[in-house]
């Protein structure tokens, strides 16, 4: 009969074996005195995590839309929600043209 084996323990690493700090190091490393931070992080400390925000990021909203107007989107499959944004996309700029056409127009005296 065999018996399991069980895992390895995990072996204590003493602190005063841990490598030194370089002047990089501290360079970039929070310094905080009595809790409060004197002085943030830089450089890779502070990066962010994932992927950088674009300039021109959507920005998640809740909307009303009429039923026909869902119902048509959604039938044409996935994406329908960038298809709708497209639209309003395309809408805006047509009255944004239209606006600037209107203000260039000699005023009728």
């Amino acid at each position: 009969m065999s018996a399991k084996k069980r895992g390895s323990k995990r072996v204590w690493v003493d602190l005063d074996d841990a490598p030194e700090w370089t002047e990089e190091q501290f360079d970039r490393a929070e310094i905080a005195l009595g809790g409060k931070v004197v002085r943030p992080a830089q450089g890779t400390l502070t990066r962010p995590r994932g992927r950088p925000k674009k300039a021109d990021a959507k920005v998640h909203t809740h909307i009303r839309l009429s039923p026909q107007v869902l119902s048509h989107f959604r039938a044409t499959g996935p994406g329908w929600q960038t298809r709708i944004d497209q639209v309003l996309r395309k809408w805006v700029e047509r009255r944004r043209r239209q606006s600037q056409r209107g203000s260039k127009r000699a005023p009728t005296a």
